[in-house]
Order: structure tokens, then sequence, then C-alpha cells
């Protein structure tokens, strides 16, 4: 058999100084060792991979230690015999029991019976338990007495991973420790220090994706540099790293979001057509660019560059690309693939539904929302406030501007900026991204556009509208809707076409037929036109004296009998009548 021992195990801190990330927890229990203020019972608990184990084997050497008193440091010697014993796992004194395997009543009772011996050298005879949660309720009812009062040479040390499910009569009676999970540039500067002593030549960014990879855990983290390493005896890379992994590389991401700023759809398809070739999932890829446009977001401001997770040199990079790209474009985006995440595991057509997603980041720049500016609208010269208009037309401006139609003369006689250019230039990936300017004069160079248009001096005439109507009526096949559309009444109040009825259901029938309302505002080329579907008083009058009254019932005959006449009341007593309401 090889004499190949693994980093996780080879590199297992020895002493408490050698512990990664858990500096609230080994000060303390130094601190307790010194002042000799050590607790009979503790529980660690924290996440995997975090030094749980590890600690409470530091703890239960150093309690025995013969030199560790004396040199108040809260360090084990590793001279001692008690110390060689324990590193040798030849010690009497210390006993772990892994409470996977040994969670009945019958193992918790071998356990009891052990506690009562004296330790064969040193002063105090050490239990590690291991995985305590996994310990059935039984087996905790059997350990709660021995825990809550063992002899004075026992020590109990308890770790798990999933405190919620220890009884709490259990965590009463110690003293729990949280272990956290480990920061990525601790386990990249551990990394390096075993890249070193193994003479293993490293890429900085590919230790930042192991680190990111184990998520916390220093045991993950070793084991997969182990396996990375592997692969090539000596050095680990970033392309060996990201295959091994199999982890998307970031310059697709890069690439698609220059493409989504030049608005290079065939590319944005094309890269996205690799990554699905390569085997990568969808719901991965997104999340992935959800992740990378977060770094773009963080990188615009240096105070919180230290918030992406990798190298300095692809910290440079994410602020490179994060100058290029407006705060707006990057928030959007996020939502877009916020929104395609979610939706991910409903889509029947994984593929396409990403690629939505992607072509509508890719047209972000061009979307200018002036439902949110507040244009003053034009004064009216004979309002009519009592008319409310149900159905109007579109906004007087599209959703959708683009700026490059403006004419560069009368942009410069306007004293408004245009809309300009910014060119990063000596860069790998340089382009150039339209700045828009501030909203206000976006708003400005919309509403000029709007007033220098020659259809707004077209004036509007009501028989236009008439023989529209009338054209639309003779298409008309359905005997009721002809007939609604017959009695209604069009009149014209400025750019105002109001459309008069009888009644809220012709007015309901009308604003469906969607046909007939494009065809009226086709018939003017006026953008100030506005829709309106009223109900004339007139005709509701006319349409309420022509209904036809319907039959009263039994009950609504008596009652307005005895309106007109309560002695009916005395009448139908005398002659005890009875009177069927239900007829």
């Amino acid at each position: 058999m090889s004499d190949f021992v693994v980093s996780a195990r080879k590199y297992r801190p020895q002493r408490f100084s050698d512990v990664l990330g858990q500096e609230h927890v080994t000060r303390t229990l130094k601190n307790a060792l010194v002042r000799n203020k050590l607790a009979h019972a503790f529980l660690f608990t924290g996440p995997r991979g975090v030094g749980k184990t590890t600690c409470a084997r530091i703890l239960a050497k150093v309690i025995n230690c013969q030199n560790a008193l004396a040199n108040k440091n809260g360090e084990p010697c590793n001279e001692c015999d008690s110390c060689r014993m324990f590193n040798e796992q030849s010690s009497f004194n210390i006993l772990e029991m892994d409470a996977a395997s040994n969670n009945s009543v019958e193992a918790m009772r071998n356990l009891v019976d052990q506690v009562r011996y004296q330790p064969q050298h040193g002063k105090y005879k050490v239990f590690i338990i291991d995985e305590v949660h996994m310990l059935s309720s039984a087996a905790f009812n059997a350990f709660l007495k021995t825990l809550e009062e063992p002899p004075a040479h026992a020590i109990f040390i308890l770790a798990t991973t999933e405190r919620h499910k220890i009884l709490p009569t259990i965590l009463s009676r110690c003293q729990v420790y949280d272990f956290r999970r480990i920061q990525n540039d601790e386990i990249v500067r551990q990394l390096e220090i075993v890249a070193k002593d193994q003479a293993i030549s490293t890429e900085a960014d590919a230790l930042h994706i192991i680190a990111q990879k184990a998520d916390g855990s220093m045991r993950d983290a070793l084991s997969i540099f182990d396996r990375i390493a592997s692969f090539d005896e000596k050095k680990v890379t970033y392309a060996d790293t990201i295959t091994n992994l199999n982890v998307l590389d970031h310059e697709y991401y890069f690439k698609l979001v220059f493409a989504m700023l030049r608005e290079d759809t065939n590319e944005i398809m094309q890269t996205y057509r690799e990554v699905h070739q390569l085997g990568f999932d969808g719901n991965l890829f997104i999340d992935g660019l959800a992740e990378h446009l977060r770094h773009l977001l963080v990188s615009k401001d240096q105070a919180s560059v230290n918030l992406i997770d990798g190298s300095q040199e692809l910290q440079s990079r994410y602020i490179q690309q994060g100058q290029s790209t407006q705060t707006s474009f990057l928030l959007d985006a996020l939502a877009i693939a916020n929104e395609c995440d979610v939706q991910y595991d409903k889509a029947r057509n994984k593929r396409l539904h990403v690629e939505l997603a992607l072509l509508r980041m890719c047209y972000l720049h061009r979307l200018v929302d002036l439902q949110t500016v507040a244009l003053e609208p034009a004064e009216k010269k004979n309002p009519e406030p009592e008319i409310k208009p149900i159905l109007t037309a579109p906004l007087l401006v599209p959703k959708t501007i683009n700026l490059e139609v403006f004419d560069q003369e009368e942009e410069d006689n306007a004293d408004i900026p245009a809309p300009t250019f910014q060119v990063n230039a000596g860069t790998k990936d340089s382009l150039a991204t339209p700045k828009l300017g501030s909203l206000k004069d976006i708003q400005k160079r919309a509403a000029r556009s709007i007033k220098s248009s020659p259809d707004s001096a077209v004036e509007l005439k009501i028989e236009t509208f008439e023989k529209s109507w009338q054209a639309y009526l003779q298409t008309v096949e359905l005997p009721t809707l002809k007939a609604i559309l017959a009695q209604a009444d069009l009149s014209l109040d400025h750019t105002r076409l109001m459309i008069k009825v009888g009644s809220n259901h012709s007015k309901n029938i009308i604003q469906l037929e969607h046909a007939l309302l494009e065809q009226l505002r086709k018939s003017v080329s006026d953008k100030r036109l506005e829709i309106a579907i009223v109900l004339d008083p007139e005709k509701v009058k006319l349409l309420e004296e022509n209904t036809p009254k319907k039959a009263l019932s039994v009950k609504e005959k008596y009652e307005l009998m005895r309106e007109a006449n309560p002695a009916v009341d005395d009448l139908i007593r005398e002659l005890k009548l009875k009177i069927d309401h239900g007829a």
C-alpha cells in the first residue's frame, strides 16, 4: 500500500495557534486552561471541516500535557510523555467515539462504565464523542445523568454539525462553542503554504476557485487540492481546476457582458451555444451570470471591491468592465437573471428560456420608459371634468426611443447635450458604449420631438372617424355587436374622440373591439389622439323607457297591496290565508 497521506490528515493542526478562522474559540479555551477554569462538558458545533474535532483533540491533549501549565500559554508541548502517547494514538486517557455507529443505549452504557475508572496517567480522562446528534433519544437519556454530574477526573467533549438535533437537556449541561465558516482568503493562504511545502506551483485564480468550491471547509479545500494536484504533479492551474471541478470559465461572462453593451445578439447566441455544448446546466449558467453582474456592481465603488472573491488581477478586470456599464443596466439585468432563475424549473423549453433572458438584457440600453417622466400635458381649451375617459390611446411618446434619430444640428441649437460615446481604449475588449445623459435631457428631447412633429398640426375632423366607423361596421357579422355599434354616436372635442353609448354592457363590448379602436387611430396620424367611451345620459334614459317591465312575483304584489292598504294584513288573518312566497 502507498505511504501517501492526504493533506487533510497530514496538515491537521497540532496546536491552537494553527487552527484557521476560529480565534474566538481557541482564545477562550486557552484562557480557561491557563486560569484553571475548565468546564466538565463542552459542545463544539458548526459546519463540516472547520476544525471541531481538531480542536477537541488539541484540548484533550493539552488537558493532560505536563508542560502546558508551566508554559502558561494553553498550548500542548508535543514533547512530554502524554503528548507523545496521544500523537502515537496509544493514550488510554483519551477515548474517542463515533456516535453515528454507536448510537444505542448499550453503547452509551459501556461508555458510562468506562467513566468510573481513574486515568492511568495524568489527571483527567477525556471522552470525545463525534457526531453526537446521531445518538437516539434513549441513549441521550442514559447519558444525561453522567453528563450532569461526572466524576472529577472525567471531561466530555461533544462535536456535531446539527445543533438543533441535540436535546435541550444536553445543551444546558455543556459549554457551547459555535464554529464558523472559514473565509476564502484564509483558505487560499493555507493552500499556498501546503503547495509550497509540496513544491507545487499554483495560480492565484485556481486557489480562489478551490476556496469557493470548498464553501468554508478547510478539509474539503485540501481534498480538492489533492485531486487537482494529482492531475499534474508539479502545478495547479486555473484551466485544470475549472475542468476538474466542472466550473464555467468566467471569460464567458466577460464576453457576454461586452456583447450586451454592443447589442451583438449573434455573439450572445453563439456564446451560450458553446456553454450549452459544454454540458453546463442553464440554471447553473444563469446563477453564474447573476454573480458576475453582482461583481460588476460592487466593483463600481473602490470601497466595495473587497466583496469580490478572486485574485487582484480578476478584481481589476471587474473594475475595468464595471466602468463600461451603467448601474441601471446592471440592476435591470440582475432583475432579469433573478426572474429567469425563479421561473427556470417551470419552463418547458429551458434553453429558449435562458436565451430570451439574455436577449432582454441585450436591449436594456434602448428602453427608456417615459411613463416615469413627468411630462407636462398640453392644456385643453374646453375641459369637461364630468367626462372621464375609460379607454385612452397609448402614451404620447413610445416607450422605446432610439436616441440616434435626433439630428445633430438640432441638438446643437437647442443647447441640450447630444448622446455621446465613451471609448475605453487600450483594453482587450475595448468598445464604445452610449452615454445617455440625465433623465431631464431625455425628457426635453422627447418633448421637443413631439412638439416639432408635423403630425401635431393636422386638423382632426369627425367625418374621418365616422367614415372609418362605418367601414368597420360593414365587416361585422354578429347581429348583437352590429346593433351596438350602429346605436353608438361619435363626437370630437379637439384631440379627444368620444364614443357615446347607452349602457355599461355596450361600453364593455366596444372596449373589447381592439381592431376597431386601432382602425380609428390609424385613420389619422396625430399622436395626440385620445379615445374615450362614455355613457350618454339621454341614451341611458331612452333605453330605460323602452325596456319592458318584468312581471311581478307573488311576494312583490303582496308588498305593493300592503303599502297601498295596510288593512290587507287584517283580512289575511281573519280569513286565515297563507301567502306562497315561492311563487
